[in-house]
């Protein structure tokens, strides 16, 4: 992580002086954010996994639309695509979990990994009985790295200058620490997958994998292996298709928060896949499954009732409760964060398809809170459940601008009105 700050440093550096040669004022924002520290910054996030490359996911997701697109190019590839366990690290690994006579359980198991992720790598297998498995094995020593991997992350932010000097991320980084710890365990991870499996029982629109008790540990989740291809791929597919998926993503936002009570709140690309043969979506990798109080649900929809009806005092009400601001927040910033409110409230209110495709509202309310953004000393940090259900919000409109899609969003909504 040190070399990691020290090569953006000394690239800032480099690159500001090239700024002044040519007669130019560099800003700090163009010499931090170039191609060169987006490599860097990828390539060593994708070697170090864990709490670390959590981080660059967060950031490649909304990438296309903040940052400029050779950058978003270089960050994409942290979707899926970490380093691998050498072979004979995945062996000592299997022995510990499974006893050293495992692979006499497999007619086949494939040791090139088909996924290689933040906090695990997913090789194909097939059983004795003949059953193909996915099986996702845990990096060793990730769970130790944790804490310091967050620690480190909020000190590079700190250090590159990316926050305020007075605001307070512990309580932040506190949950972020607990939510990676869960995402760890995969014994609790197989369960949410069962409990996904049985929300969606019988769907005719999506497919949970089944996992395989039997195979299942602490470091190791064994699964049914889904013949499917990934959704992002999907852009070249026929539009009603495209329209199709990304109506059946946006509509399981809503039933994950409002019917469900709990939302796999990781709206990473790479976690969503398509299955040709029966038209279904797969769901996959449950490991940030969270499960939301009835308060919180609640105010979530007198949140989204309140903006729909365009009802200031009941929307503020409920901001409150989901700490979307506090007491000490400037009227004008609540100004702003409840127009950006309605903006994105605009496709919800007529009867027609949203073109995601073509539609600027994500560049628009960008550009909205930049308002509150150049105000640091004003920044406030929401509680982690809303902060969560937001990201899932926002990866989902992201990936329905990547099909564009065209959807009709009143419709959906109406449903959980």
């Amino acid at each position: 992580m040190g070399g990691m700050a020290g090569g953006i440093a000394g690239g800032m550096l480099v690159s500001g002086v090239q700024h002044m040669a040519a007669g130019r004022r560099p800003r700090a924002a163009d010499l931090l954010m170039t191609p060169a520290n987006a490599r860097r910054v990828a390539q060593e996030l994708s070697r170090m996994r864990g709490a670390a490359m959590k981080v660059g996911q967060l950031l490649s997701m909304d990438a296309g639309d903040v940052l400029p697109p050779e950058i978003a190019a270089i960050l994409d590839r942290l979707r899926e695509d970490a380093d691998p366990m050498p072979p004979k690290q995945l062996r000592c690994v299997l022995d510990a979990e499974w006893g050293r006579d495992w692979l006499r359980g497999f007619e086949r198991f494939d040791v090139r990994p088909i996924a290689a992720a933040s906090i695990g790598q997913v090789h194909r297998a097939r059983t004795r009985e003949g059953q193909d498995l996915a099986i996702k094995v845990q990096y060793p020593g990730i769970r130790a790295a944790i804490d310091s991997d967050v620690d480190n992350v909020s000190a590079l932010m700190r250090y590159l200058g990316a926050l305020p000097r007075g605001l307070d991320l512990r309580p932040l980084m506190e949950d972020a620490k607990r939510q990676l710890h869960e995402e760890a365990d995969y014994l609790r991870e197989a369960d949410a997958l069962e409990a996904f499996g049985g929300f969606l029982s019988g769907s005719t629109d999506f497919l949970v994998p089944r996992r395989h008790e039997a195979l299942c540990t602490p470091n190791v989740l064994a699964m049914d292996y889904m013949d499917s291809r990934p959704i992002a791929g999907l852009t070249e597919a026929p539009q009603e298709l495209r329209d199709r998926v990304a109506g059946l993503l946006i509509d399981l936002v809503l039933r994950e928060l409002f019917e469900f009570g709990a939302m796999q709140t990781d709206p990473n690309f790479a976690n969503y896949r398509y299955d040709a043969r029966t038209g279904q979506v797969v769901l996959l990798d449950f490991g940030a499954a969270r499960w939301f109080s009835p308060e919180l649900r609640g105010a979530f929809h007198r949140l989204m009732t309140g903006g729909l009806a365009r009802d200031r005092a009941r929307a503020e009400a409920a901001a409150l409760e989901l700490c979307l601001f506090d007491a000490g927040t400037p009227a004008h910033h609540r100004d702003v964060i409840f127009a950006m409110m309605d903006t994105g409230m605009e496709a919800l209110r007529h009867d027609a398809p949203f073109d995601f495709g073509t539609s600027d509202l994500a560049i628009r309310l960008r550009d909205m809170g930049l308002e509150i953004g150049t105000e640091r000393e004003f920044w406030h940090v929401p509680a982690t459940d809303t902060l969560l259900v937001q990201r899932k919000v926002a990866g989902t409109y992201l990936l329905a601008a990547r099909l564009r899609a065209r959807v009709n969003l009143t419709r959906i909504v109406a449903r959980y009105r």
